[in-house]
């Protein structure tokens, strides 16, 4: 897991007042581009998507069928994989870069197909593995689109305050979760990931922390279309959102293994 969000610190919501505005500097995008349109965020978004389905798809059914020692090798390097990319992303000035985000999707489904047969296969069976990651599925499509209608209706504002706020909260999951990590390599002990009580609530904070992410990749995209900004952003806004997406797909399906465990 991540900050959650390569792009948050460019989040805004006034441009004169957010001191988060993007700065295309040094992004190598022309500065004679097109203007970004709504079209672009939604293609490029579903591009990218769909190079992550793919790959879990791939990865999965060599979980499945082919040999899942394999698969699990690629679920480690599509984690690392993915991770090194949206820093390269975050800190390299290869924001709104197709080739990128394209890499990270790549990397990321073959993580999200590994991860998925792990919980699935340790925890359930057959067709109720099957079933599980349908729910998982349709409750992150039912937390974007609910998050997407809050928006819209403009009954959460995505401001400074709100995206500070926001970003520490996430450092501070990110610290818990290094932390576990590091106790259950150390102990055997994972408090937060062993399916108690402590997991369910950590979990259920992350699902929420992964929802308000995506007003703030919302606002983005909104900002930067009325802003004009080049059209290669919208590849930058996909890279957001898929991270938002990937994160809270796993919560939720961390969420629902611990409760058929029970």
């Amino acid at each position: 897991m991540r900050s959650s969000n390569p792009v948050m610190n460019s989040l805004t919501n006034s441009e004169s007042t957010n001191p988060y505005a993007v700065n295309t500097a040094g992004m190598g995008l022309d500065s004679t581009e097109r203007p970004i349109t709504v079209d672009d965020v939604v293609t490029k978004t579903g591009i990218t998507l769909g190079v992550i389905v793919l790959g879990a798809v791939v990865n999965f059914f060599i979980a499945t069928a082919v040999n899942p020692g394999l698969a699990m090798m690629l679920t480690l390097v599509g984690a690392l994989g993915g991770l090194i990319t949206v820093l390269v992303a975050s800190f390299g000035k290869k924001w709104g870069s197709a080739t990128v985000t394209l890499i990270y999707a790549a990397f990321e489904g073959l993580f999200v197909g590994g991860f998925s047969f792990m919980f699935t296969n340790v925890t359930v069976s057959g067709a109720s593995a099957a079933s599980m990651i349908g729910q998982a599925v349709l409750g992150t499509i039912g937390v974007f689109l609910g998050m997407l209608f809050v928006y819209k209706t403009g009954a959460v504002r995505v401001t400074p305050k709100f995206t500070k706020i926001l970003t520490a909260a996430m450092i501070g999951v990110l610290v818990l979760a290094l932390g576990n990590f590091l106790l259950a390599i150390f102990t055997g002990m994972s408090p937060l990931r062993d399916g108690g009580a402590l997991a369910i609530v950590f979990s259920l904070v992350c699902i929420v922390l992964g929802a308000l992410s995506f007003l703030a990749d919302f606002d983005q995209a909104d900002h930067l279309i009325r802003t004009g900004a080049p059209a290669g952003h919208a590849w930058g806004v996909a890279l957001g959102l898929a991270v938002t997406l990937v994160w809270l797909y796993t919560e939720i399906l961390r969420l629902l293994s611990y409760f058929q465990n029970r």
